[in-house]
């Protein structure tokens, strides 16, 4: 049988820490852990069990600001409309300020849980809201309101360059709406193809510049379309493999997954990754849910949180794509 430095051309490193930049294949004994461990990268993308969140929810502010290792879960549904907003670390859930008014079915973006944007959505007192608040990591702030209030309303973009998608319970009922947000008033521009409500959007937290949206109500008719904003103009691209609504999502107009929703009944765990030309089926999530909450830099790295199954969820799973480079620990069983 050949050795490991047959194979690879050099023995095993004994290092006291695991190497900040392994490449793939390279081996180590880290002997402070007195471990085995290896470089590898993921064979098909799939999904783990994260920390759950302190409070269960469904239909919080989707998208969250950030990514899967820096995000905010704001407001919800849990046996009624909630203001509870979690700060996510990577590892952990943490309460932290509510948002001003309670809310639900409300758009949100941002870069991470320092810096997020949310706004429209339903409110105990009224049907729909057009407020906006802003979040600086601590605290809430007042924004310029929406010129069109509405619920389910997507958002992507950053704080300072926000984007509003779709949406319904105003006038018209339903609607393609599109809002761009310049850190302190909202402005309309053209309309999406399709009037839809409860889709989902990426476009990570880069400027209003570039987003897709995909999925939504009334289902067949808006459930799988898929379209792609370039800053001026929605494109109909091409559509979901299964139509649905209440559908999550996370990524770029290149680089996206589109997870869970249904046609409620039924509710659905399948997932599917964008590459920006193409949607493909992939591996599943382990909680069947709808209106969960995602976020995203790619289709490399996510997280989805909260839900309904049909009862409100606290769930959270955290996507790794294949391709992914990873550490493993090597065992003798």
């Amino acid at each position: 049988m050949a050795t490991y430095k047959e194979i690879r051309g050099t023995n095993i490193e004994v290092l006291s820490s695991d190497p900040s930049n392994p490449v793939e294949g390279q081996v180590w004994y880290n002997s402070t852990s007195n471990v085995l461990k290896g470089q590898t990268a993921t064979a098909a993308g799939a999904w783990a069990t994260g920390n759950a969140m302190n409070t269960g929810r469904n239909d919080g502010a989707q998208s969250m600001a950030g990514n899967n290792s820096s995000a905010l879960f704001s407001g919800g549904y849990s046996g009624g409309i909630v203001a509870n907003v979690e700060s996510w670390n990577g590892s952990a859930w943490t309460e932290t300020t509510d948002v001003p008014t309670a809310t639900y079915a409300f758009g949100g973006t941002g870069a991470s849980n320092t810096s997020a944007l949310v706004f429209a959505g339903q409110t105990p007192g009224a049907a729909t809201t057009n407020a906006t608040y802003e979040w600086d990591g601590s605290s809430w702030t007042s924004g310029g309101n929406l010129n069109s209030a509405q619920r389910y309303r997507r958002g992507a973009g950053s704080q300072t360059a926000g984007l509003a998608a779709s949406g319904n319970g105003g006038s018209p009922s339903l609607t393609g709406e599109t809002e761009q947000y310049n850190g302190s008033s909202w402005t309309e521009v053209g309309d999406m193809n399709t009037a839809r409500t409860a889709g989902s959007m990426g476009g990570g937290a880069s400027p209003y510049t570039a987003a897709l949206y995909f999925g939504g109500y009334p289902v067949p008719s808006g459930g799988a379309k898929t379209e792609l904003w370039n800053g001026s103009n929605w494109t109909e691209v091409n559509d979901l493999n299964t139509a649905r609504q209440y559908v999550s999502g996370a990524g770029t107009t290149t680089s996206a997954l589109a997870f869970g929703g249904g046609v409620l009944p039924p509710i659905s765990a399948d997932t599917e990754e964008w590459n920006g030309t193409n949607w493909t089926e992939t591996t599943n999530m382990s909680t069947t849910r709808y209106g969960s909450s995602g976020a995203g830099a790619s289709s490399a790295s996510a997280i989805a949180a909260g839900g309904a199954t049909p009862s409100a969820s606290s769930a959270v799973e955290l996507w790794t794509g294949a391709g992914v480079q990873t550490t493993v620990t090597f065992t003798d069983s």
